[in-house]
């Protein structure tokens, strides 16, 4: 509580609790007085005054904008009985059973109409009504952009330093296909070449990764997230490691292919002419 009291029961009949940020957009303190206007579940519109009981801190739900006020001023203020339900949670004990539960409900209360034959029921997700479902989202695409990203950094320096291998060893080239040295031979040499390159560079990058989560994990990061406490302690799993070590390898061999195929296809007497 910022300011006011919170007597039995929370919240008294005909009072409010509201957050400060509201407190502070509306210019309310604790004695003012505040309409309520919500909508009924016929579609009409009903209003009712409170007054301002007290004013919390910006901690209360999603954007610290939610108050609280008493179940009977609430069940007056929608004109509900007391028997009345306006909202049905469900919790699944395995969130990935989340999409094939949904379906089913859909189903199911699809068949639910009012009068005018529209349907009765809402079914929402608990990443329709979560605004941090949201910032996941967001983070989901922030990585695959930053593995895409790194796909292709891998696949412009592999492909320019092997084409730079290529340019500075033509004679080099010339004279290995003069000796008898087949094509395929030459295009495996530069492609193992550009394997090789990979394998140290994911070696080098999983030896420092690991190295900083160690530390990070030795000693986290804290800081301050509203009212809760954050600590920065990363993990990754085995699985990861090998995937991405997989995709860059590949990547790796793939971005050789092209020099390798252009010193495999050299004509061996232009190539040793070459100054």
């Amino acid at each position: 509580m910022v300011e006011g009291s919170i007597a039995d029961g929370l919240v008294q009949r005909g009072k409010l609790l509201i957050p400060l940020l509201l407190a502070k957009g509306m210019k309310v303190k604790v004695g003012d007085t505040v309409v309520l206007v919500a909508t009924n579940l016929d579609g009409s519109v009903n209003g009712k005054t409170f007054v301002v009981q007290g004013i919390l801190e910006a901690a209360t739900g999603p954007g610290g904008r939610d108050g609280y006020l008493h179940m009977d001023d609430a069940r007056d203020l929608l004109r509900m009985g007391d028997g009345d339900v306006s909202e049905i949670a469900v919790r699944l004990k395995h969130l990935d059973r989340l999409d094939a539960a949904k379906a089913r409900l859909t189903k199911a209360l699809s068949e639910i109409r009012n009068k005018q034959g529209q349907p009765a029921l809402e079914l929402h997700g608990w990443n329709q009504l979560s605004p941090f479902a949201n910032i996941a989202n967001m983070i989901d695409l922030l990585d695959i952009f930053i593995r895409v990203m790194l796909v292709g950094i891998v696949l412009i320096s592999v492909m320019n330093v092997m084409m730079m291998a290529v340019y500075e060893r033509i004679r080099e080239i010339g004279m290995i296909s003069a000796i008898g040295t087949a094509p395929h031979r030459i295009l495996a040499l530069f492609v193992s070449e550009g394997l090789l390159l990979g394998l140290l560079g994911t070696t080098i990058g999983i030896v420092i990764s690991l190295g900083l989560i160690a530390v990070l994990n030795q000693w986290p990061v804290h800081f301050a997230f509203g009212r809760e406490q954050i600590v920065l302690a990363p993990a990754i799993a085995a699985a990861d490691v090998l995937l991405i070590s997989g995709i860059v390898l590949l990547v790796a061999a793939l971005a050789s292919l092209q020099p390798a195929w252009k010193a495999a296809r050299m004509d061996p007497i232009t190539a040793l002419r070459h100054v």
